[in-house]
């Protein structure tokens, strides 16, 4: 049977140390994101240089060097840890003649893969245009008219359009089919959205970085919560396992309901034509009551994650929501867990039914903190009412008395107007 198994890439990394404190840290994120290509990483190459040289990145001595190891060891791509100009990228491959990329052309190329809605193609599918346009190769920069010749004593007059205008021309139109159709989408998923707002049902988003837990955490609250265990989330250890906002409706045992959703992951240096690009896919953290932002704290970055997070979430802004941040995968770590830090810290591991039940409690104290205890006299002839609040709320004690069923029920001040002629006033 023939093997038809995709041959897996070998690759070289390559940065320039310019004295930034991250700067390892980048270079074993790319080295992850290399991994969730599905290439093998061979060696790498780092240069000390303030800057980058404009015309091949490298220093002419480190090309050289490149070249040769990339000779030596068969290496079929190089993958650069910042984005490079396009000539960088040209003569780069022509010293070293294997394919030369950049940071951001592998995170799209992980995108393109993983993304699966018809939202989320879209909006990968406008991020590599923008990112091909000011890259379309001057090798095709023969005029039009030039090609498509002439009789005789016809003369070519102007400056005719070369091919990578054309092509350029070809690619703004289709990015601007591209948004047409993104739009609509949108108008869909805000309809939707309007209608939850309309529900008044309180709403939280899980955000952070790529492959944190997000997800885990969302399949925790399903299991306990949700309509059903087929409304799981996929979830995988690996960078950007899954790039579509999932919305969930939970609902306590208490009859509490709220909206969770989980959103695509973050990364550092991530491509400002995606940040652009996805402000949709985020925007039910936009539009959350709370975000849950998850840290993995196991990892000795942490810190630079969280602050790629909040960076991410100013940039498409995103601000001024209330936050609790959860540092998961604890269990992986020295310290103890569950835990409770100050009013929105809370130390956990995922996978821990105490840890789920703690977050549970932080997630309770913030999204319900305007809910009162009120007691109610509700008619009999006003069954529906009763049902409706034994479905949507928790009841502390019912007693029937002549004149109707009475409940002190647990409710959203903001319901309150709604069943103000029922109340009972001491």
């Amino acid at each position: 049977m023939e093997n038809t198994a995709q041959p897996i890439d070998q690759i070289i990394i390559i940065g320039l140390d310019k004295g930034s404190p991250d700067f390892s840290y980048s270079m074993d994120e790319l080295r992850e994101l290399a991994a969730a290509n599905h290439m093998e990483v061979l060696d790498q190459l780092i240069q000390p240089l303030d800057r980058p040289n404009a015309a091949t990145y490298f220093g002419k001595g480190k090309v050289e060097e490149l070249a040769n190891l990339a000779a030596a060891l068969n290496a079929t791509t190089i993958v650069a840890n910042d984005e490079l100009s396009p000539s960088q990228i040209k003569n780069l491959t022509d010293a070293t003649k294997v394919r030369v990329i950049d940071r951001t052309a592998l995170i799209l190329e992980i995108f393109a893969q993983r993304a699966k809605s018809k939202e989320a193609k879209i909006q990968v599918e406008i991020a590599q245009l923008q990112y091909r346009l000011p890259r379309l190769r001057t090798a095709s920069n023969i005029t039009l008219d030039q090609q498509s010749g002439g009789g005789a004593g016809m003369s070519n007059r102007g400056a005719g359009e070369t091919q990578m205008e054309l092509d350029r021309r070809v690619i703004k139109r289709h990015i601007s089919h591209l948004r047409n159709e993104l739009k609509e989408i949108q108008r869909s998923e805000d309809t939707k959205r309007v209608q939850r707002d309309k529900s008044q049902i309180p709403t939280a988003a899980l955000v952070g970085y790529t492959n944190a837990g997000k997800s885990t955490i969302m399949n925790q609250f399903v299991n306990r919560y949700g309509i059903s265990a087929d409304k799981q989330v996929f979830e995988k250890d690996m960078l950007f396992a899954t790039l579509d906002t999932s919305v969930r409706q939970l609902t306590f045992n208490d009859q509490k309901r709220f909206l969770l959703s989980d959103t695509v992951g973050f990364v550092s240096k991530l491509p400002t034509t995606l940040v652009e690009a996805f402000k949709s896919t985020l925007a039910e953290a936009a539009h959350a009551d709370l975000l849950i932002q998850v840290i993995d704290y196991s990892d000795p970055h942490y810190k630079e994650m969280m602050a790629t997070t909040e960076k991410t979430l100013a940039q498409i802004g995103i601000t001024d929501i209330p936050m609790i941040y959860v540092f998961n995968k604890a269990d992986r770590t020295e310290f103890e867990y569950p835990l409770m830090e100050g009013e929105d810290r809370v130390i956990i591991s995922a996978r821990d039914d105490d840890s789920i039940d703690l977050l549970e409690q932080v997630i309770r104290r913030h999204l319900f903190k305007d809910y009162v205890t009120t007691t109610l006299l509700i008619p009999f002839t006003d069954g529906q009412v009763v049902s409706y609040l034994n479905e949507h709320c928790n009841i502390l004690n019912t007693s029937y008395e002549a004149d109707g069923t009475k409940l002190e029920v647990e409710i959203a001040n903001a319901d309150l107007p709604r069943f103000e002629q029922y109340m009972v006033v001491d």
